[in-house]
């Protein structure tokens, strides 16, 4: 695993996983290799799930086909998706299937400084991204939610979290 990469996933333990409830339902959408459905299960979260497009997740499928995938509307408290909208614009989706008052957390690279994201994937510092980042987004433009958290990591990332409107 590239350095950096290694590097943020403690990080985002801290800052996104740690403060919720172990009794929380959640969803982690673009799990990619499960690290993080791994941690919460060894960590004593009881409820989560993780989907991705190819295994290993649990839930093989693509987030738009979330009602054929038997994903409940409004069934989830935290929906975690970790550099995943800068591929797929699918706020709408996290929305249909959160909680009231559900949280949304979300990692994305800044889309002024995604160039650098690039040179960093080239040196193999970072992780290659699995498809173009077609739909970048500033974190404050994000539709539907309101922001509880945004934050600049590192000069080229944005981390936020969420909160569902009602």
């Amino acid at each position: 695993m590239p350095l950096l990469s290694e590097y943020a996933q403690k990080k985002k333990i801290g800052y996104f996983i740690d403060p919720i409830p172990k009794e929380a339902k959640i969803l982690e959408v673009g799990a990619g290799s499960c690290w993080l459905s791994d941690y919460l299960k060894k960590n004593g979260w009881k409820d989560s799930i993780s989907l991705d497009l190819q295994p290993p997740a649990d839930i093989i499928g693509s987030i738009f086909d979330w009602r054929m995938l038997a994903i409940t509307e409004a069934s989830f408290d935290v929906i975690v998706a970790f550099e995943v909208v800068e591929h797929v614009h699918c706020f709408k989706e996290f929305y249909d299937i959160l909680k009231p008052d559900g949280l949304l957390m979300l990692t994305s690279p800044l889309p002024h400084m995604d160039w650098i994201c690039k040179i960093l994937e080239a040196i193999g510092l970072n992780q290659k991204r699995t498809s173009p980042h077609d739909h970048l987004i500033y974190f404050k433009d994000i539709p539907l939610f309101t922001p509880i958290d945004i934050r600049v990591v590192g000069f080229i990332a944005q981390w936020g979290i969420f909160k569902k409107v009602v």
